[in-house]
């Protein structure tokens, strides 16, 4: 499956998760997001963010000071549009 690709590098908190969050909109469900951050913030910022919004976290790894995290953008509910 092909994933669309971030880098965040350089940018501090909370720039890596709004700059997610925004290409993560214009993705549809199920679609994959890879994120590259050097920030440490980023690593509890980026769970927080997956437990807060429906998104999956499915990995996240760190070498060499980058950080990766492969994110699954959730699959909207049509029945709670408007709520």
């Amino acid at each position: 499956m092909s994933e669309t690709l971030l880098d965040v590098k350089g940018m501090n908190c909370p720039l890596p998760v709004l700059k997610a969050n925004r290409t993560l909109r214009g993705m549809t469900g199920g679609q994959r997001l890879r994120v590259l951050a050097t920030d440490r913030a980023a690593v509890a910022d980026f769970q927080a963010f997956c437990r807060e919004t429906g998104h999956a976290l499915l990995a996240w790894s760190e070498e060499a000071g980058v950080f990766s995290f492969v994110i699954r953008r959730r699959i909207d509910d049509p029945d709670k549009k408007g709520s």
